[in-house]
């Protein structure tokens, strides 16, 4: 394949260069043609002057003549030379250019077949210092990085396929036991036999309907029905709607918000989504006897909000961002995890996140609703069993009034 490419390459490299030896040639030659002639004649009436041979005109003449055709010989002898000198050279450079363009062109084309085949850990070795490197060098960087990400999406396909699969099966096998303990009469027609059923076939449907719902917001196709919304009331409303199931589990649930916040411009129902799975998530990975705390305040930008957890009552007064922070006293994240939590199906505890029956989707979808908005969200713990916060930040809309 390298062969190929160099016998195609090559050709016009030499081609080129040849074109620009052929017009240096003849810009040459034609240069010569219209300055030798006077430059000589020139050259020889300052001899003749000089010597006094002003008398012997006619014999000067001939021998004038003579040595202007062996100069102008000399000339074209001379052009020729280094003609066909450039030639050579313009051989040998156009092979040694066309050898070190063609390298890394014919790798990154074997390693693009590779990857076309499925062999997306092939990658285009880089001479020298990646920092340093020139064009070619920077477009192997470029293919690199591109199958890089490439392998990353097909581990993501991959793993999305296997964990629905795993999702699906656990559900799907309870429903077939229960089933086929019926028929046999093994296990009792009773009301708690089928509201086990019932309740993996909706541990099923909201597995399919946050997968529907993934896919959407992850193909751009949402809508969002943005207006003003008060977002502490907003806070305290969910958490008000949350509170049985906090209290039926033995969490206690607080809101802290500061005063006279600016709205946000924002969809009120997706942001009561993204507060949803923010508290279910808080709740799950909380024992009874833990506590779960909501913020809501101002801050100057999202990037406060990476060093701080939002602190209502402690921030300036004014700031173009809002920040909503869930803080629990749950199991905590490692720090090796927390890059991970907002990836499809990403569990830290996965064994303790299948007895909740929480779908693994959760926090993607809420980190896909709250950039929709244009802001942002991160999770931050201090380690293993210290719990964990969550926190997102969405724009103030300055035109609006204090709600």
């Amino acid at each position: 394949m390298r062969t190929n490419i160099r016998r195609r390459l090559a050709p016009k490299l030499f081609l080129s260069y040849l074109v620009v030896l052929l017009v240096g040639v003849i810009v040459l030659a034609t240069a010569a043609e219209l300055s030798v002639p006077s430059a000589f004649d020139r050259h020889m009436g300052m001899m003749m002057g000089q010597a006094g041979m002003g008398s012997e005109s006619g014999m000067a003449g001939a021998m004038g003549a003579d040595l202007f055709a062996s100069f102008r010989a000399a000339v074209a002898e001379a052009l020729g030379w280094a003609a066909l000198a450039a030639f050579l050279a313009a051989v040998a450079v156009s092979a040694f250019v066309s050898r070190r363009v063609v390298a890394p062109v014919a790798a990154m084309e074997q390693a693009s077949r590779r990857i076309a085949d499925g062999r997306f850990e092939e990658r285009v070795a880089i001479a020298g210092d990646p920092d340093e490197a020139d064009e070619l060098g920077r477009l192997a960087l470029s293919f690199n990085r591109m199958a890089e990400r490439l392998a990353q999406t097909e581990a993501m396909r991959r793993r999305l396929i296997g964990d629905v699969a795993h999702e699906l099966r656990t559900p799907l096998a309870t429903i077939k036991g229960s089933m086929e303990g019926l028929m046999d009469e093994v296990l009792p027609a009773s009301p708690e036999t089928y509201q086990g059923i019932f309740r993996e076939a909706g541990r099923m449907q909201r597995l399919v309907d946050d997968l529907q719902e993934l896919s959407r917001v992850e193909a751009g196709a949402l809508s969002l029905v943005l207006h003003p919304v008060a977002l502490p009331g907003l806070v305290e409303r969910v958490a008000a709607q949350l509170g049985g199931q906090f209290e039926e589990k033995g969490v206690a649930l607080s809101v802290e918000r500061s005063q006279d916040l600016p709205p946000v411009l924002a969809d009120e129902d997706r942001l009561v989504q993204v507060l949803t799975n923010l508290l279910g998530n808080a709740l799950q990975h909380t024992d009874t006897g833990g506590g779960v705390r909501v913020r809501c305040g101002l801050v100057k930008s999202p990037g406060l909000g990476r060093e701080q957890s939002v602190q209502a009552g402690r921030l300036p007064d004014k700031g173009r961002w809002i920040g909503v922070s869930v803080e629990d006293t749950g199991i905590g994240i490692p720090a090796a995890h927390l890059p991970h939590v907002f990836d499809r199906f990403y569990r830290v505890d996965k064994s303790r996140s299948r007895a909740g029956g929480g779908s693994g989707i959760g926090l993607t979808i809420a980190r896909h609703l709250v950039e929709a908005h244009g802001g942002e969200i991160w999770a931050e713990s201090e380690g293993q069993g210290r719990g964990s916060t969550f926190t997102f930040t969405l724009p103030v809309s300055e035109s609006l009034p204090n709600l």
